[in-house]
This record gives structure tokens, C-alpha cells and sequence, in this order.
């Protein structure tokens, strides 16, 4: 009896050792399990960061900064990194270069920011250019509906309002052109003691038929011209824009090589009969004249561009036609003189520009479109 309450206990004590040493396995097994799960979770936030940094948006700039920090770390992880970046760096660089040619030479035309088989990148980028079309799109219809009748028609511009305070001086005159029946406004300005003069359109030459601004004007059997964006109430406004050879009346070859012996005396360009181009000489002869108090701000108009036009010139902030596309509206006033150069082998033609605060004479490629001005001929009043 005895031996068998021994074994009793025994057994008891057995079964007891071993739920303990199940009880520790179980809780071994639970510790390593939440460990392995607190490093997933630590894995998984690594990878949400390397995502972040390698963002469409962001990707060339970023992604280069960290393979350069893990390379101080890690130097085979650096390079492998570094690798990728520069391909991708590179790969990205191609696409957006490529996206915007496309865009500059086919969004004026079909309205499409660029193809549709772009990566992220590029997406975001056209993305970027939709929205700058459409708010400029919207900014013309809104311009448009300011200066339309109440019917819709348009409302010529009244060039009138910005001829300055000589209009009380009764200095104005008309003219019309007869090959599009536009009138212009003109004055003469003499210098300091009357001993010379000068007859000039106060306004900038409008006339041809609007090319976009994404073409050469190359049709040589008609005068052409760029209106700023591409809208012709620009052109009312402010005068057509046009390249060297354009306003010259030569051959658009003349764009590309030396047309200088074709250069005329009182060269008439694409002026009217009796008037001429602008020259730099004309100019110095306005800035000198008799109602010069301020300096370059007595030739610009007054409303628009900040002047005080005590001279009349009335010079209007027209912008300019720089490769394919517009720029330096409404802060500058540019026009081509009947000059040309070679700068670095490249056709180029004497300009002049005034702009919010300096007046300057320079140069500029011939396939730039500029405004024009004309002078009538001495002799021809």
C-alpha cells in the first residue's frame, strides 16, 4: 500500500515537471513569435521610406542624395544604388526633354500637352502643362470678354487712350495703309531747337496674316506675322511680331545668311510706300528731342507700361517671339533695326529694347519675332 501511494506521487510530480516545461516552450515560442513580428514591422517602415524617396515627383534629386548617404555606409550598396540613379536620373532626364519638344512643337497645333505613353514623371509634368494652357486659356477668354460688345462682336482697340498727354497738343495725325486699310497714328518730333525733325508712327505695324508662333513666317509671297499667343487682339493691341528677313521684304533664306548687301538706304521693309524702318540713329534722335524730361520713360505709353510718353513715341510693352515660344510680355517693348551681324556664326540683327527699367541696344537672331516701327522718308510730308 505504501509503495503504491508512492508511486502516486511520483507520477504526479512527473506530469506536473512536464506542464511546466510545456508552459516554458509555449511562452518561448510566443517571445520569438512577437519578435519576428516587431521586425516585419520595422522592415515594412524602411520600405515605406525608400518608397517615398524614390516618388515620381521627386525622384532624380532624392533618390541621388540617398544612394550618396548609404554609400558612406555601406560602400557595395552605394554603388549598386548609385548605379540605378544614374540610369534613372538619366532615363528621366531624356523623357521630360523629350516631352517638352513635343509640347513646343505640337501643343499650339493639336492642343495635346504631349503623347499619352509617358512614365510618372512625365506624366506629372504634362499634368503641370495642361493646367498652365487651360488657366492661360481661361485668361484669354477672359480678356476676350472685356473688350467684347455686348453681342459678342469684337472691340477694335482704342489706340487713342494711350497716346499721352501730347493729345492735347493736336500733334497727332492719320494714315492708311491701303493694303489692309489699318489707320495709324503719327507725330513729328523735332529736336531742341526745331533745326531737324522726324515723322513716326506712334504706333507698332500691324499688318500679314498670322503664322503660330511655332513656324518661321517662310511663305515669301505674302507678308506674315506672330501675334502674342497666338491671339490676334494681341496684335491690335500691341503690333504684330515678325522676324528679320520678315520685316526686311526679303527672302526667309535671309534669316540663315547674309543678306547685308540687299540693304537699302531709307530701306522700306514691309513699311507702307514713303515710310522706312526704324533705325538706332532714329532713336538717339527721340531721346534727344525736345519734350526728353525723364529719359527712356518720355517714350513709353503710360497705362500699360509706366511711363509718361511726353514724346508721343508711345511705345507699348509688345513681348517678343523667342525661338518657338512668347516671352517678356508685358515688361518689355522690342523692335529689329534694318542692321545684321554674325555673332559666334550665328545670323543675327541689331535690336533695340526698353523695358520696365532700362533701355538697351543689342542684338538678336534673326528668326526672333520682334515688333516694327516706321519712319516716313524726308521729303515724302
Amino acid at each position: 500500500m505504501k509503495k503504491s501511494f508512492q508511486r502516486v506521487i511520483a507520477t504526479l510530480n512527473l506530469f506536473q515537471g512536464k506542464q511546466s516545461l510545456t508552459i516554458f516552450l509555449l511562452a518561448a515560442i510566443f517571445a520569438l513569435s512577437a519578435c519576428d513580428d516587431s521586425s516585419s514591422a520595422s522592415s515594412d517602415e524602411t520600405g515605406v521610406s525608400s518608397s517615398s524617396v524614390e516618388s515620381p515627383d521627386s525622384s532624380v534629386t532624392l533618390s541621388g542624395a540617398s544612394a550618396e548617404s548609404n554609400g558612406s555606409s555601406n560602400e557595395n550598396m552605394g554603388k549598386d544604388k548609385s548605379s540605378s540613379s544614374d540610369t534613372k536620373s538619366s532615363s528621366s532626364t531624356k523623357e521630360t526633354k523629350v516631352s517638352s519638344d513635343s509640347k513646343s512643337s505640337s501643343s499650339v497645333k493639336s492642343g495635346d500637352s504631349s503623347s499619352s505613353n509617358k512614365d510618372n514623371s512625365s506624366s506629372s509634368v504634362n499634368s503641370s502643362s495642361s493646367e498652365k494652357q487651360n488657366s492661360s486659356s481661361s485668361t484669354k477668354q477672359s480678356s476676350s470678354s472685356v473688350i467684347s460688345s455686348s453681342d459678342g462682336d469684337y472691340v477694335p482697340y482704342d489706340h487713342w487712350a494711350v497716346l499721352g498727354p501730347r493729345r492735347a497738343d493736336s500733334v497727332f495725325k492719320q494714315f492708311v495703309d491701303t493694303r489692309n486699310n489699318r489707320s495709324y497714328y503719327y507725330l513729328t518730333i523735332y529736336n531742341k531747337d526745331h533745326s531737324d525733325s522726324l515723322t513716326v508712327f506712334a504706333e507698332n505695324l500691324n499688318i500679314g496674316e498670322m503664322v503660330d508662333g511655332s513656324e518661321n513666317q517662310s511663305d515669301n509671297d505674302k507678308i506674315e506675322r506672330y501675334c502674342y499667343d497666338n491671339d490676334t487682339t494681341n496684335c491690335d493691341r500691341y503690333g504684330g511680331l515678325y522676324q528679320w528677313a520678315e520685316m526686311m521684304a526679303f527672302n526667309d533664306s535671309c534669316n540663315t545668311k547674309s543678306c547685308a548687301h540687299l540693304i537699302e538706304e531709307n530701306h522700306q521693309g514691309i513699311c507702307p510706300k514713303d515710310w522706312r524702318l526704324i533705325t538706332a540713329e532714329d532713336i538717339k534722335f527721340i531721346f534727344n528731342s525736345e519734350y526728353v524730361a525723364h529719359g527712356f520713360e518720355d517714350l513709353k505709353t503710360q497705362n500699360g507700361f509706366g511711363g509718361y510718353n511726353t514724346t508721343g513715341f508711345s511705345l507699348v510693352p509688345t513681348g517678343s517671339r523667342v525661338g518657338t515660344s512668347f516671352k517678356n510680355f508685358p515688361n518689355s517693348a522690342l523692335w529689329f533695326y534694318p542692321v545684321e551681324r554674325v555673332v559666334d556664326g550665328v545670323q543675327a540683327a541689331h535690336d533695340g529694347r526698353i523695358d520696365s527699367f532700362s533701355y538697351d541696344t543689342n542684338v538678336s537672331r534673326k528668326t526672333n519675332g520682334l515688333s516694327v516701327r516706321c519712319v516716313m522718308i524726308q521729303g515724302k510730308n
